[in-house]
């Protein structure tokens, strides 16, 4: 039997290694050497008896279960169900203990196994530096780096409780170029409040239309972006929902999410079940909201249905397919590459358009054998409305919720009466504007991941700094899924 121990002292409080550490499926977040995990069967990430799937950055696979889990003495024991690496018999345990008043973390991590006959030091040297050591040194830069969460003393500069951060903020309305990183001082929450460290940001293409000035939704000087996860640094007299340390996330206006820090109305903030980690919230919650409340709300889509979806490897796109195949709909997919159709099919998509001498609205009528899609999600606007017009059903409802090619104009409405179709207009800001609404979208769209029913996809992570690059990214058309910044 090889033993391997080794142990380490972290610079930040034992509720913040914590917080990370008791995540048994959050490895992939900061360690090295894990490029993905799953875990099994629908179990919570502290839940014992919960099954991990590893695959290492190496390409090896391996199956690890969890064992025991304490929040009093925070600890874990876990042991490797199946692996491609040769251990066996490995049960490993981890604990952590609080030293010098608090403030950091002693942090041991411990195993036995089995190896074969000759490898036992080359196993073990794998164990001790590639899984432990380098561990230590991922959380090392993940909290250290990260002063305050869960509590930690600010190492910023604190002036009446404020402290230092980052923003990516605009001086005037443009292009990418106009995105500048500028130091911002983060008040500390008042009433209602909550002060929160993000983690990561989403980017959505409403920020494209906040930086151009399309929207008015932020006037220059002022930092963009609608939605992000992080963890809560400390809240403001009167908030009963939230706590320090606590995970979290938000997908409403007012901009400004494009922070390391923030400060916000505590009651547009939602906490973050286990199962559900904070770049997965980061990308996810915006897109997933705009998906419920467009097929549970704007359009309660109906089984039997024929719905059209531009984008459909897009953020949302992705969502209203596997949404809408779930809800029994015949979905279609309109997009411009083979690549992108590839996506649209595997997100549940059962037919796809692609630009060629057939029209749109002739490939949707040759689909549906002439009669149109009863539903079609169009986000393109300028460029698709007249063709959406065009491919609805008799008594069709086109859902017009973005303009990626510019606004549609001016329409005369005399003109769906040549089959009787509804043209909506809805606005984000209109169906999650009390933290009822926002209760009830969340609670449905939390379910949905918990259940698989959707799933969010990461296609692009950038620097925060690198939040122009995003912006080109995203109007350029080269991005798939969602796409995140995280900051520095």
């Amino acid at each position: 039997m090889v033993t391997v121990s080794r142990s380490t002292v972290i610079d930040a409080p034992v509720a913040a290694v914590w917080e990370i550490l008791r995540d048994f499926n959050g490895h992939d977040r900061w360690h090295p050497a894990v490029e993905r995990s799953d875990l099994e069967a629908g179990k919570r990430t502290d839940e014992v008896g919960a099954v991990r799937n590893f695959v290492l950055t190496s390409g090896e696979q391996l199956r690890e279960q969890l064992l025991a889990i304490s929040d009093k003495d925070r600890s874990l024991r876990y042991t490797i169900v199946e692996s491609e690496v040769p251990l066996t018999d490995y049960v490993a345990e981890l604990s952590l203990k609080p030293v010098t008043d608090g403030d950091r973390t002693f942090w041991s991590w411990s195993s036995r196994f089995q190896a074969p006959a000759g490898r036992e030091g080359e196993l073990a040297k794998l164990v001790a530096e590639g899984v432990y050591e380098a561990g230590f040194e991922a959380v090392r830069a993940r909290v250290e780096r990260q002063p305050g969460v869960s509590g930690a003393p600010p190492r910023a500069t604190a002036t009446n409780g404020a402290l230092d951060g980052t923003a990516l903020v605009i001086d005037r309305y443009g292009g990418p170029e106009v995105l500048r990183a500028a130091p911002i001082s983060v008040p500390p929450p008042g009433p209602g409040e909550v002060r929160i460290r993000q983690t990561a940001i989403g980017v959505n293409y409403i920020d494209v239309y906040c930086r151009t000035g399309y929207f008015d939704l932020v006037t220059p000087p002022g930092a963009l972006g609608m939605e992000a996860a992080g963890v809560v640094h400390d809240v403001g007299p009167g908030v009963r929902h939230l706590s320090p340390g606590q995970r979290v996330a938000y997908a409403c206006p007012p901009v400004g999410a494009y922070a390391t820090l923030r400060t916000i109305d505590a009651a547009l903030v939602v906490a973050l079940p286990d199962g559900i980690d904070d770049e997965t919230a980061a990308a996810g919650l915006l897109k997933g909201m705009t998906a419920e409340f467009l097929l549970h709300r704007v359009h309660p889509l109906r089984r039997g249905e024929t719905v059209l979806v531009y984008a459909p490897a897009g953020g949302v796109g992705r969502l209203l397919c596997q949404w809408a195949n779930y809800l029994g709909a015949t979905v279609i997919g309109a997009t411009s590459s083979e690549e992108k159709a590839r996506i649209a099919r595997a997100a549940g998509a059962h037919h796809v358009v692609l630009p060629g001498a057939a029209s749109l609205e002739e490939q949707v009528r040759s689909l549906t054998k002439g009669r149109g899609a009863d539903l079609i999600f169009d986000a393109v606007g300028r460029d698709s409305f007249a063709h959406s017009v065009a491919a609805l059903a008799t008594c069709g409802h086109l859902v017009s919720y973005g303009q990626a090619s510019g606004p549609i104009g001016d329409w005369d409405i005399g003109s769906l009466a040549n089959n009787s179709a509804t043209v909506s207009r809805p606005n984000f800001a209109h169906y999650t504007d009390t933290p009822e609404k926002v209760a009830a979208i969340t609670e449905r769209l939390f379910d949905a991941i918990a259940r698989r029913i959707v799933t969010v996809e990461i296609g692009q992570r950038f620097p925060l700094a690198a939040a122009a690059d995003a912006h080109r990214a995203l109007e350029g058309r080269r991005t798939t899924a969602s796409t995140i910044l995280v900051p520095d």
